[in-house]
């Protein structure tokens, strides 16, 4: 194994300190801050991981994680990864994996992102950046208290010399190396330690006693007193002489200066408040959790709001359709861009679009709005022409058949609309239309003679999306006819260097043809007034403001509204007949004729923009047809239009270290992920928590496994399990009675405070951060139930025994609001915690009304129901399993007939599917080049039979696999003009 560092670095000291610790063998390479250790990131990561297999890891705490600790073995297992095994046979606690996940995400805050890592630059981090490029030593210790009082409450009830027991473990040595630059400076340990004072004196008014105990007392430590565990507990690790070893190689002696090259390369970190390219977490008072400072009021406020129960608040009406705008209530519309109907969507289309418009929807019905969730299918365009003549539909065949596959994978994932329609309507013949008379009556259409593309080989002009090839502006080589990637720059497809026709690859050649245009630079007043008014006021991301500004800022053009083609809205003008409306004219006005088919008062909604707000979900390339053209077409229609009032864009999810890709098998599409065996839950929890809100992020199989294995079955599902549990065990199933004590006062007003920011993300709909505080208050219960461990006071006397109901009351209510909370994320999770705990109705929405109300919703005699384990692990062999599966691995052949497959919706269990049958239109056909395609499928499909048999996968996965493996042998049986053989016994040797 190699190990890249690099002087400097606080992440090598992890690794170093943790190779020098074990005594494993590995050589270490030293380069500088800016080399690429890893040839396929984008940039630089250091400390990297060279493993025997070609394999990298690029996360210092799974590096030092993949070495080994007294009383631990250091063994290398395969050729692909190294894994932990300890002498007595057991694995590292989950108690080591609870500390290395409260480092990375509440110390250090590393958000590992499969194309790069950022920095978050909470607590540690921004104290290091303070201390050593700000000269700001006396505020580190205003950062690191709450990180600091944790870890010391932990130590000093914990009665073991270590984190974790009586010795090392990886979570000693990793918090040891990232805690080492500031405890072992000394300037800070006494500037931290007068300020600890002072802020002590000060919060209990003594002003006089601060100065007299500045002026007298010896520094040694930032938080004396209450920090001797801790200082204890990091002298014993300090003075070993390994780690001194390794620190020693890091800073060459220089302390925190040493550190001074490598910071200098860092992001600049944020101390207190949110910025719009930044998720509001990467504050530190946010990401301290139970840490900060909790006052009298508050706590007195919290036991307020804790005893008015669920009595003064209703349950909340069940939906009436059709929805409609109310008289004095919130009235919000929310569309989610429509997705291509010839397309499966992959997860990052899924997480972009619907599933982000989901979250939002259905927690804006918790707080009580008026609100109606709108979606469907973008069917018009050649992408559809062309789908059709490959399968050989007619355009309206292939529709139904895509639309009922978005459907079906829709429905999957609980994406709850209240309407999904389609654009192939008459309502949508109808306004597209009236909007577009409109335009010409009012002067906002002109004619032009333009030079387009034709493919000679194709017979016909190319669609923009059509066309590739070289940008123009950046000479980014996989430019588009309408529009540039890497640039985001307008393109004319004329203007692309050395077009292809992406159909055929042919070169096309340049013709003329009359069209329409929608004369932007005409109405460019308009929307500058328009836009101004709604950035300013709505809630639009950076994202969208960033790009909607580079437009305007470039000059509007006016803007093709015609193509020549067949399949499309027909454009009603005489001189125009042969014409239809150009796709991304017609999309968007889909949101409208989707409503007009949902309710024939749509114009309540569309034409009211006093009383409605609008919100529309998409991806980032989406945001200038939403935010510069359709926006004019509606202002030159003058007709009262109702317009965007909060553009929520997000970046791309990528695959792993790669793009989604159907024809290449790379990464899972939305009709695969029920094949894993997987809940939604998790998918959706997954996919949201990776939510791309501020950059790309990435889907990665071991990342998902880490946060399901961590956050979902260790801290929330083992929070939620415990505190149901213990009434069901201690007190027959009934909520004992509870006494409030300080502490727990102190607790509901944590989780009050934890409520009241999830509320406030979530109104700014900033989804992924506000999930996080769901998880801080899992945290802060599970602190709660094992440093008062019931279990042992459930056996103690008459006050031990009130102590453990009090203990076991709060906990379990905790877990009601915690259901309410993940309803817009987890909705069956949510479900079946309400089941369990047999909650009222009435606390779904209760406890979301005004800036956040935690109330005693499960009262003392309340009964629970059932108590089961609310989630499962994901083993790694399963992990690898599917990491292969969805990696590419697969034939072209095989992709091929699997992209048919499973474009179509799955039917029960080993039954092939019908319609993949029906592709096949002559059964006594011999067809000899999609045989010898379907041979090599076969093949292929049945080596991963049996490799999923062998790595004893679970028996849904194969019994699918399986079905598909059927399937192709029919069609293969039909290609070779052969009536199809029945189907294989089972066991049967193939």
């Amino acid at each position: 194994m190699k190990l890249f560092v690099s002087e400097g670095n606080p992440h090598c000291l992890k690794v170093l300190a943790a190779v020098e610790v074990t005594g494993a063998r590995c050589d270490v390479q030293y380069v500088n801050h800016e080399e690429k250790a890893v040839p396929f990131l984008s940039r630089p990561t250091l400390p990297a991981l060279l493993l025997p297999s070609g394999q990298h890891l690029f996360s210092s705490n799974a590096i030092c994680r993949s070495v080994d600790y007294s009383p631990f073995c250091f063994v290398l297992l395969d050729d692909d990864a190294i894994y932990l095994f300890e002498l007595n046979g057991q694995e590292s606690s989950d108690l080591c994996s609870q500390w290395l996940e409260w480092e990375a995400t509440n110390l250090q805050s590393i958000l590992i992102n499969l194309s790069f890592v950022l920095f978050l630059q909470p607590a540690l981090l921004l104290a290091l950046h303070m201390a050593v490029l700000q000269g700001k030593g006396s505020e580190v210790s205003k950062v690191l208290q709450g990180p600091l009082n944790y870890l010391e409450q932990s130590l000093s009830k914990g009665n073991t010399p270590y984190l974790t027991g009586e010795a090392v473990s990886v979570a000693d040595v990793v918090l040891w190396a990232a805690l080492y630059p500031i405890l072992s400076e000394s300037s800070l340990s006494v500037v931290a330690f007068y300020w600890y004072l002072i802020f002590k004196c000060f919060i209990s008014s003594s002003f006089a006693l601060s100065v007299r105990k500045v002026l007298t007392a010896t520094p040694h430590f930032p938080f004396p007193g209450e920090g001797k565990s801790v200082k204890t507990w990091f002298d014993r690790g300090a003075a070993m002489h390994s780690f001194q070893s390794a620190a020693q190689k890091v800073l060459q002696g220089k302390g925190l200066q040493g550190m001074k090259s490598y910071m200098q390369r860092q992001p600049a970190p944020q101390s207190s408040q949110c910025r719009d390219t930044q998720p509001c977490n990467s504050n530190p008072a946010e990401v301290e959790e139970g840490e900060r400072v909790v006052s009298e009021e508050e706590m007195e406020a919290a036991v307020l709001s804790w005893s008015k129960g669920l009595s003064a608040c209703s349950s909340g009406a069940e939906r009436q359709h059709p929805i409609l705008p109310q008289e004095g209530k919130r009235n919000v519309l929310v569309t989610s861009a429509l997705p291509y109907v010839n397309n499966v969507p992959h997860l990052g289309n899924i997480i972009g679009c619907v599933l982000s418009a989901d979250v939002f929807c259905r927690y804006g019905r918790l707080r009580g709005w008026n609100l109606l969730f709108v979606c469907g299918t973008d069917e018009y365009g050649t992408a559809t022409e062309n789908k059709a003549r490959e399968e050989g539909l007619t355009p309206q065949q292939i529709c139904d058949k895509y639309h009922a596959i978005h459907s079906s994978i829709y429905k999957w994932f609980q994406i709850d609309f209240d309407f999904f329609g389609r654009t192939t309507t008459e309502k949508q013949t109808e306004i597209a239309q009236d909007i577009f008379w409109r335009l010409h009556k009012n002067d906002f259409l002109v004619e032009d003679t333009v030079e387009q593309l034709r493919c000679e080989n194709c017979e016909r002009f190319l669609a923009d999306r059509f066309v590739e090839g070289i940008c123009p502006y950046c000479s980014y080589p996989e430019a588009r006819g309408d529009q540039c990637d890497s640039c985001g720059r307008l393109i004319n497809a004329i203007e692309l260097r050395e077009p292809q026709c992406k159909v055929c690859r042919q070169t096309p050649v340049i013709r003329s043809s009359k069209h329409l245009f929608l004369d932007l630079p005409k109405l460019e007043t308009q929307l500058d007034q328009w836009l101004d008014k709604s950035t300013g006021t709505g809630d639009w991301t950076a994202n969208a403001k960033q790009i909607t500004r580079s437009w305007v800022r470039d000059g509007l053009k006016p803007r093709c509204i015609t193509r020549d083609l067949k399949w499309g809205t027909p454009v009603p003008h005489p001189d125009f007949k042969e014409k239809v409306f150009y796709v991304w004219f017609d999309a968007p006005i889909g949101y409208l004729s989707i409503t007009a088919n949902y309710t024939d008062k749509w114009e309540k909604w569309w034409k009211n923009p006093q009383q409605v707000e609008l919100y529309n979900f998409m991806a980032k390339d989406n945001v200038p047809f939403h935010s510069v053209v359709f926006p004019c077409s509606l202002l030159g229609a003058q007709d009262n239009y109702t317009l965007v009032n909060h553009l929520v864009a997000t970046e791309y999810l990528n695959y792993e270290d790669t793009k989604f890709s159907k024809s290449r098998g790379v990464g899972v599409f939305g009709d695969m992920a029920k094949d894993t065996g997987i809940p939604s839950d998790v998918w959706r929890f997954y996919l949201l928590y990776v939510r791309p809100e501020g950059q790309d992020s990435a889907f990665s199989w071991t990342d998902m496994a880490t946060k399901n294995n961590s956050e979902l079955l260790n801290n929330l599902g083992n929070f939620i399990n415990r505190a149901g549990m213990f009434v069901a065990k201690f007190f027959e199933g009934c909520v004992p009675a509870m006494e409030l004590q300080q502490e727990d006062k102190k607790l509901l007003a944590l989780v009050g405070w934890e409520l009241q920011q999830y509320i406030q993300l979530m109104d700014k709909v900033k989804i992924r951060d506000a999930l996080k505080h769901i998880l801080n208050i899992s945290r802060h219960g599970n602190q709660y139930i094992q440093v008062n461990e019931p279990w042992k006071k459930i056996k103690g006397g008459d006050t031990e025994r009130q102590r453990a109901g009090t203990v076991t009351g709060v906990s379990v209510n905790i877990a009601c609001l915690l259901s309410t909370m993940l309803l817009p994320y987890m909705p069956m999770v949510s479900q079946t915690i309400r089941d369990q705990l047999n909650a009222p109705q009435s606390c779904i929405n209760t406890m979301l009304q005004g800036t956040g109300t935690f109330v005693c919703a499960l009262s003392a005699g309340h009964r629970i129901g059932t108590v089961s384990p609310l989630f499962q692990k994901l083993e790694v062999d399963q992990i690898e399993a599917l990491k292969k599966r969805f990696g590419g691995q697969q034939s072209t052949a095989q992709n091929a007939a699997s992209a048919k497959s499973a474009a179509v919706p799955a039917p029960a269990a080993a039954a092939p599917a019908p319609a993949a049958a029906a592709e096949v239109t002559t059964v006594n056909t011999v067809d000899p080049e999609k045989a010898k395609q379907l041979t090599q499928a076969v093949a292929d499909q049945g080596d991963k039979v049996r490799t999923l048999k062998a790595q004893k996968a679970e028996k849904a996965v194969i019994t699918a696999e399986v079905a598909k493996l059927l399937d192709l042998k029919k069609q293969l049986a039909l290609a070779e003009g052969k009536s199809p053989e029945p189907a294989p016994q089972k066991g049967k040797k193939k």
